[in-house]
């Protein structure tokens, strides 16, 4: 469904933007054309694949090369966070209960964040800051956990929602390398440190004054909110947490189109009729707001688990069997295997011979374009989705046109025969 909405209708939203979503979106950034063009090649022969044969029968198939996006392709993101959730159980975290802090801001403060996508990042180092400050308010003294943070800009509606997803060990270690267990969390304390680190961060950037923060703090609710109730006891645990905190744009398994209407239909709560409804552009344009741009990291390391604390670990000889990180979450991701991917997202072995049950294995890849085009007419192979069925109303009125138009060249044919019949007699 979300394939064929693409396929056949974001030529059409390109050319609407300016006049029906600029406004509301921003300006079109280049890289949402790039990541769904990126997206609808995604398995396209005409881009290439890969040649297997099975090792016992000899059969041979073609596999399709995949887009390897982050975020917005369902599959390749399924794939990519069953990599990552491996890598960070065996390579990254510690052995120690971790703890899910969500940070959540106001939604009047959420349009700084709709049309000023550095801000966050900022908000990010706003959720770092308010965890140290809140270690140090607790403890007495300077303590430095290991954090994973996860920015989201998206809510259950595919709406704006920028909101952080942390990661926590509920270990921390002090200036003299000593590790302490910090195992309660006060979210009320948490919440009000995190609430001044955001309200300081707009005023800084001059996107609000003293007076909108005094009458924001005076409020009963103001709208910031932290939940910390999540606990993962064992490494495992983690990994599932983890799993969740970078879960892709939408669940495919929400999304539905209801024919009646002839519009996309996305569940956003636990009741099937709980469903929020959308034009094909209007899905398109919500799904594609929360692209990331290009470089803008969305998954974060900090404390123990930063790049120069385990940097520093691996050069002094310190549990060097866990690499440093990079700046990029989609580059440092060693390779597990991609049938190994597929084998844990779809619990289907890709190199199982399909007519024999043997062993299969790649022999060639195949990307020359004039290898490609001759295989792809030898084999008529295509790649075409189905277009998404119109609304019935419109449907009804389109037959009933059809009807209308018989009706009419029916009459118009009698009274030909009946002007012919005329002369005839008339002669």
């Amino acid at each position: 469904m979300f394939y064929r909405v693409l396929f056949h209708y974001f030529d059409e939203f390109v050319a609407e933007y300016e006049n029906r979503f600029e406004r509301e979106y921003g300006y079109f950034r280049p890289i949402i054309q790039e990541v769904v063009e990126k997206y609808l090649d995604c398995g396209n022969p005409k881009c290439g694949f890969a040649q297997i044969r099975c090792g016992d029968c000899g059969k041979e198939f073609l596999l399709h090369f995949s887009c390897h996006g982050r975020g917005f392709c369902p599959s390749c993101h399924a794939k990519r966070r069953e990599e990552w959730g491996e890598w960070m159980r065996e390579e990254l975290i510690l052995d120690t209960p971790h703890r899910q802090v969500v940070f959540t801001i106001p939604k009047m403060l959420r349009i700084f964040f709709k049309y000023k996508r550095s801000l966050l990042s900022d908000l990010c180092l706003c959720g770092k800051e308010a965890l140290l400050k809140y270690f140090k308010a607790v403890a007495g003294r300077e303590l430095t956990p290991g954090i994973i943070a996860v920015i989201q800009s998206f809510g259950s509606k595919i709406n704006l929602h920028p909101h952080l997803h942390f990661l926590i060990s509920e270990g921390c270690s002090d200036r003299q390398e000593r590790f302490h267990s910090v195992s309660r969390f006060n979210d009320d304390l948490l919440q009000e440190i995190f609430t001044r680190e955001v309200l300081s961060l707009l005023l800084r950037k001059q996107l609000i004054n003293l007076t909108l923060i005094q009458k924001i703090l005076r409020w009963r609710h103001t709208g910031f909110h932290v939940h910390s109730k999540v606990r993962a006891r064992s490494k495992k645990e983690a990994e599932q947490v983890g799993k969740y905190m970078i879960r892709p744009i939408l669940s495919l398994k929400r999304l539905s189109f209801d024919k009646a209407e002839g519009k996309v239909c996305y569940q956003y709560g636990k009741d099937s009729s709980e469903l929020e409804r959308m034009d094909n552009l209007e899905f398109i344009a919500r799904v594609t707001s929360h692209i990331p741009d290009k470089g803008q990291v969305m998954i974060r390391y900090y404390g123990l688990y930063a790049n120069a604390h385990r940097g520093k670990k691996k050069k002094a000889g310190v549990d060097s069997s866990c690499p440093p990180i990079i700046g990029d979450e989609a580059s440092f991701i060693p390779s597990r295997g991609w049938a190994n991917m597929i084998r844990k997202v779809y619990e289907v072995d890709p190199l199982l011979c399909p007519r024999c049950g043997g062993q299969m294995s790649i022999i060639a890849f195949i990307e020359e374009h004039k290898v490609i085009d001759k295989i792809i007419n030898h084999l008529k192979l295509t790649f075409h989705a189905e277009r998404p069925p119109p609304p019935q109303v419109v449907q009804q009125e389109l037959m009933m046109a059809a009807e209308e138009g018989a009706t009419l060249r029916a009459e118009e044919l009698q009274t030909m025969i009946n002007e012919y019949n005329q002369i005839r007699e008339s002669r």
